[in-house]
């Protein structure tokens, strides 16, 4: 396997399943990539990336919110009341080819952060938010995580009586089940509102980095999402944002009954190093593999199916130097050619690992760069634990 597979491969069965990422073009055009490509997205990075050029308050976070969440469950209107005036819509004009690209975002803090998609601004244009009542302000990128598809925007000279944060959730209280709503602006209709429940946890889906790097821990909705919701919250009923409504799994291009947002906790940790630092580094361990199957185990004289089998390991990468093996001898199993030989990680840090989603999850949510972490792998037959230190997951140009 190609050493530029830095995660995990993840094949999707069935022909003309699309992850869309909901952003909308106002000629009409869709953003859509199946998974793992970027297809549809202008290159080059905004020119508000200039740090020095900035003022202090943009890199600072400030109160985090000013709207207290309800100790109640709020109606739908209520709730539509209570969180319309935080969310914003957000253009990226590209000046030289007239057009523009539409999606959501919601105040972050009282300093003048807008958190969004960074599939929605990352085309290189200008960039500018406009307000529920309408008044437009230009905007500058101040950071952004292709890996978790997370931007942070700065907007100056806001009055602050506009500047309404909305409060965050603990994400990892949610259950599926759960009445939700979503607020943002589908195909540019400003100020718009859906509802369903969550309909799923613990999900995976692709970056927008190019390559195979997934997001893990996404929340699954059946609240409608559509192109030009990207970037907007998806609220509990007590006015609290538990995800960023990011993608719609799809076999049209259109909303099919199934969205996703990037949840909560993944904002808490991300965000506030965006803003001071312009980046996220994430935990990496570097191997490439697939999740153990019946057949798979079956060749391997395995009791069950469970591990994520090691394929490749990155060069230099914390896998390579803890001695995780890749494979080295490649079989046809259940129809698909793949590379055996190498370790299966079947736990880590003591928490059995049943598939590849239970590493990335743990890493997101318990690890940072630089902590150890103990593998309890299967080699040859026998069990034994390995300890890697983590490194900081480079980006895929960056690598060779």
């Amino acid at each position: 396997m190609n050493k530029a597979l830095l995660a995990v491969s993840i094949v999707i069965a069935g022909v003309g399943i699309f992850f869309v990422y909901s952003q909308f073009n106002d000629l009409g055009d869709f953003n859509i990539g199946l998974p793992f490509t970027n297809d549809g997205v202008r290159p080059g990075n905004n020119t508000g990336l200039d740090r020095d050029n900035i003022s202090k308050d943009a890199l600072t976070v400030g109160q985090i919110s000013t709207v207290e969440a309800s100790d109640k469950e709020l109606t739908l209107p209520e709730l539509f009341t209570s969180a319309e005036k935080s969310v914003v819509q957000i253009t990226d004009s590209d000046e030289a080819n007239a057009d523009s690209r539409l999606g959501s975002g919601f105040v972050y803090d009282n300093n003048g952060h807008i958190i969004t998609n960074y599939h929605v601004v990352n085309g290189g244009g200008r960039l500018d938010v406009t307000f529920l009542d309408g008044t437009v302000y230009r905007a500058r990128l101040i950071g952004s995580d292709p890996f978790t598809d997370l931007a942070v925007l700065y907007v100056e000279e806001v009055p602050a009586d506009k500047l309404l944060p909305l409060p965050l959730a603990d994400s990892s209280k949610i259950r599926i089940g759960e009445q939700v709503a979503a607020i943002g602006n589908p195909f540019g209709l400003s100020g718009s509102m859906t509802a369903g429940i969550v309909s799923g946890l613990g999900r995976l889906i692709p970056s927008q980095e190019e390559g195979s790097f997934s997001i893990p821990d996404v929340i699954q909705t059946d609240a409608p999402i559509n192109p030009g919701n990207s970037g907007g919250p998806l609220l509990n009923m007590r006015g609290e944002v538990i995800g960023i409504n990011s993608a719609i799994f799809s076999t049209t291009g259109q909303f099919a009954g199934v969205g996703f947002a990037v949840p909560s906790d993944t904002v808490a940790e991300v965000v506030p190093a965006l803003i001071t630092t312009g980046s996220f580094n994430h935990p990496w361990l570097g191997v490439s593999g697939t999740d153990m199957t019946p057949g798979v185990a079956e060749v391997l004289g395995l009791d069950e199916p469970r591990g994520f089998l090691v394929v490749d390991v990155v060069s230099g990468s914390p896998a390579e130097r803890a001695g995780i093996q890749g494979g080295d001898s490649e079989s046809v199993i259940e129809g698909r050619p793949i590379q055996l030989g190498g370790d299966v990680i079947i736990g880590i840090d003591d928490k059995p690992v049943r598939k590849i989603d239970d590493i990335l999850v743990y890493l997101q949510r318990e690890k940072s760069v630089g902590d150890n972490i103990e593998l309890n792998i299967l080699r040859d037959g026998q069990t034994q634990d390995v300890i890697a230190v983590l490194g900081a997951r480079p980006h895929l140009q960056e690598s060779p």
